[in-house]
C-alpha cells in the first residue's frame, strides 16, 4: 500500500467540482414528494439553502448540514483540513456556531495506506478544535475511491437567522474570499503546479469562515442575507440568493478579488466539467455585459471552501469590511441588492445579476 500516492490522481474530479451539477440536481428533487414539514422546521432545502434550521425553543435553533467530497488536494492532511472547514462553513453561513461534528467516510482499505486516513482524519479533527467544536464520531466504508466530509451541527438564535432569502434592496454585498480556486486545484491535477505553488490557494481553503468573532451585535445584525460560495461558483450561489431574495443583484466585475495567478490559470485551459455546467445553470438570468469569455470563467470557477457572500445594511458595510479585513486578507465589497428586474413580456430575459465592469 503506498503513502505517498498523490490523491488528486485517484479520482476524476475533486472537492466541489465533484457535486452533482445545479440544473441536474433541481430537476431531480422536482421529482421527488417529500414530506410536509412540522413547524419546528424553519429552513429546508426548498430555495436551496446552505443548511437547514430547525426551532427549539424561542431562543435556540439547531443548524444542520452535511457536505463531502474526493480530494482536490494531494496531502491528506491538507484535504482533511479543507473538507472539515467547508462543511463547517454551511452553519457559519447560517449565522450559526458549530457545535458537534460526524465523520463521513469512504476509504480503499486494499489500495491505501492506514496512514492516509489517519492524516485526512488528523486534519479535520484539528479544523473541527479551531472552530471550537465537537468531533463525536461518524461513519466509513470500504470503497474504491476516498471520499471524505462533515455532518455538522450548530446553534443559531432563531431571530437572527441568516439566509439567502432574505436580501434588502440597498444592501451592499461582500465576499470574504477571493475565487480562483477551482483553476488552480485543475492546474495541480494536471501536474502544472506544485501545492507550494498554490499555497494562498490552500491557505484560504483551509481557512474557517468564522466571522460572529470578528464583529459587534450590531453588525451582526446588519447582514441581512448569506450563503457560501462553493461548487456552484460564484455567480451560481449569487442566482441561488437573488431566486430567493426576489431581488436583482449588481456585481462590480472589478472588484470582485481573485488570486494572483487565478486569470493566468483560466487563459491556460485549467477547467473543470463544473465551470461548463456553472455557465448553464446561469447564462439564462445573468446579464455579463462586456466581460470576456475568460472574465466570465472566472465567474463560473467552482469554489471549494469559498468565502461567504454577505448582504450587508449599507450603513453598517464599511464596518463590517474593515472588522473582517483583519483576518481575510482578499475580502471586497462587490456589489449592491436592486429591486427584482421586472419583466413586460415573456419573451423578455429573466434578469436576476447583472455584471458591471466597474
Amino acid at each position: 500500500m503506498n503513502e505517498n500516492i498523490r490523491l488528486t490522481q485517484t479520482v476524476q474530479k475533486g472537492g466541489c467540482a465533484a457535486k452533482v451539477p445545479a440544473l441536474e440536481l433541481r430537476q431531480i428533487l422536482a421529482q421527488i414528494k417529500f414530506p410536509k414539514n412540522s413547524a419546528e422546521v424553519l429552513i429546508d432545502g426548498a430555495l436551496m439553502d446552505d443548511a437547514a434550521i430547525i426551532k427549539i425553543t424561542d431562543e435556540l435553533a439547531l443548524v444542520q448540514t452535511l457536505d463531502f467530497f474526493t480530494p482536490i488536494v494531494d496531502t491528506p492532511y491538507v484535504f482533511g483540513q479543507i473538507a472539515a472547514a467547508n462543511a463547517l462553513s454551511d452553519v457559519y453561513a447560517m449565522g450559526g456556531k458549530p457545535k458537534t461534528a460526524m465523520a463521513i467516510l469512504a476509504f480503499p482499505l486494499i489500495t491505501m495506506s492506514q496512514k492516509v486516513i489517519v492524516d485526512v482524519l488528523q486534519g479535520a479533527s484539528d479544523k473541527i478544535a479551531e472552530a471550537e467544536a465537537n468531533f463525536v464520531g461518524g461513519h466509513s466504508i470500504d470503497d474504491d475511491t476516498l471520499k471524505f466530509g462533515l455532518s455538522v451541527t450548530g446553534y443559531v438564535d432563531p431571530k437572527n437567522v441568516w439566509s439567502n432569502a432574505t436580501a434588502q434592496v440597498g444592501d451592499l454585498l461582500i465576499l470574504t474570499k477571493a475565487l480562483g480556486t477551482g483553476t488552480a486545484t485543475a492546474a495541480l491535477k494536471r501536474s502544472e503546479v506544485n501545492e507550494a505553488e498554490i499555497s494562498e490557494e490552500l491557505k484560504s481553503m483551509a481557512q474557517l469562515n468564522s466571522i460572529l468573532n470578528l464583529l459587534n451585535e450590531d453588525e451582526k445584525k446588519a447582514i441581512h442575507a448569506a450563503t457560501d460560495v462553493t461548487g456552484f461558483g460564484l455567480l451560481g450561489h449569487a442566482l441561488q440568493m437573488a431566486r430567493a431574495s426576489h431581488k436583482l443583484l449588481k456585481l462590480k466585475f472589478s472588484q470582485i478579488p481573485r488570486f494572483p495567478r487565478t486569470l493566468q490559470f483560466l487563459e491556460a485551459g485549467f477547467l473543470t466539467k463544473a465551470h461548463r455546467s456553472n455557465r448553464d445553470y446561469v447564462t439564462a438570468e445573468v446579464h455579463f455585459g462586456v466581460l470576456t469569455p475568460l472574465e466570465q470563467n472566472l465567474l463560473f470557477d467552482p469554489q471549494t471552501s469559498g468565502g461567504l457572500l454577505l448582504a450587508v445594511n449599507p450603513n453598517e458595510a464599511q464596518a463590517v469590511l474593515k472588522k473582517l479585513k483583519t483576518n481575510f486578507k482578499f475580502v471586497e465589497c462587490i456589489g449592491e441588492v436592486h429591486e427584482e428586474k421586472k419583466m413586460e413580456t415573456s419573451a423578455e430575459k429573466n434578469l436576476s445579476v447583472c455584471i458591471e465592469m466597474i
